[in-house]
């Protein structure tokens, strides 16, 4: 009876190791062997890890809404209006992670900023800067992702979205830390 009672014990001590350590197990084969990890990009738009931060661009400096947004940055070209409202419109769409982005309009003619929008030209035009394009900037000023001209707001829109959520907002500072 008292052998019975040892090896129930034994099997029950057992199968509590196997419940957690498989699970490690199958974490680590699907590392080793890529089991299960897509490999496909998740991003809509060009990953950029070779361009200088915004504070090296040739651009008068910049400030954006929040010290923690993340920055849309548009070459206008031609229609410098219609792409103005069309990332005006995508900024709003954020909804209410809105106030984590702001955005930067480069052009030549000053013309009226939409609301949440900051308008500066070239200084001096840099090699790979290119008209109509856009770019998400991290809140520390380096370029993530560009996207070419006739690019579908709603790819934008899912990118930025994902960034955020993958980038949580800073805890909010209380006025005793101060």
């Amino acid at each position: 009876m008292v052998k019975d009672a040892d090896s129930r014990g034994r099997l029950k001590l057992l199968a509590l190791f196997v419940v957690f350590a498989l699970p490690m197990a199958m974490a680590w084969a699907m590392v080793e062997w890529r089991i299960g990890v897509p490999d496909e990009r998740t991003a809509h738009g060009q990953l950029h890890t070779a361009l200088p931060r915004l504070a090296e661009w040739p651009l008068p400096p910049v400030e954006k809404e929040g010290a923690d947004d993340w920055l849309m940055v548009f070459d206008c070209d031609s229609g410098c209006a219609t792409q103005a409202d069309r990332w005006w419109r995508v900024h709003r769409a954020l909804g209410r992670d809105a106030h984590r982005v702001s955005r930067l309009r480069i052009a030549e003619a000053s013309g009226k900023a939409l609301p949440g929008e900051r308008i500066v030209g070239w200084k001096q035009l840099p090699a790979w800067a290119s008209a109509g394009v856009l770019w998400i900037l991290d809140p520390e000023g380096r370029p993530v992702l560009s996207y070419a001209p006739g690019v579908d707001a709603s790819h934008v829109l899912e990118d930025i979205e994902r960034l955020l959520e993958l980038n949580p907002e800073p805890p909010v500072t209380s006025m005793d830390d101060a």
